[in-house]
Parts: structure tokens; sequence; C-alpha cells
């Protein structure tokens, strides 16, 4: 079965926050890790994972992060406080 995933990473400073999909959390957390993500994530330094959901079919889990990146910022605020609360980096790998 295959898993997808949404996400979202935040900076250092906890200004910017990036909101993605992908089919390998672990993998895209990395290349974001390293400055290889995205330009925006490169740019704003979004290194830290602070959110994500996971999903069994692609559709839903784009048709989500269409969802979240709709949202306002305090709306996503919210949705990052019903799993992490204290901003840690959920990343361990």
């Amino acid at each position: 079965m295959n898993k997808y995933w949404i996400y979202m990473m935040q900076s250092a400073n906890g200004r910017a926050l990036y909101t993605g999909v992908t089919d390998n959390l672990d993998r895209r957390v990395r290349e974001h890790k390293e400055g290889r993500g995205s330009v925006f994530t490169a740019k704003y330094k979004c290194h830290k994972l602070v959110y994500f959901e996971e999903f069994g079919l692609v559709d839903h889990a784009i048709a989500r992060e269409k969802e979240i990146k709709n949202m306002t910022r305090a709306a996503k605020e919210k949705l990052i406080d019903t799993i992490n609360l204290e901003r840690k980096d959920l990343f361990f790998g």
C-alpha cells in the first residue's frame, strides 16, 4: 500500500511556514534540511518539521495540501497545535 504525506516545515524564527506533499516524508524532509527541498524553504530556512498527516491515496493528500494552503496563518497555527504545541522538530530520521 502506498503512503503519502502532507507536511509543514517552519523556519527557526517561526515566521515562515511551508506546506508540501510527498510520497516519502523522510527523504523530503532531509532535502529541506539540506537546502535542496525547494527555493522557498532554502531561502527562508524552513528546516523544522512541525506537522504532518498520512494518506493512502495521493488524491486525498493533494486535496488536503490545497485545503491547508488556503487556510489563514492562524488556522494553520491551530492545526499545528493539535499535534505539536511546543513546535518541536518532529523529524527523527
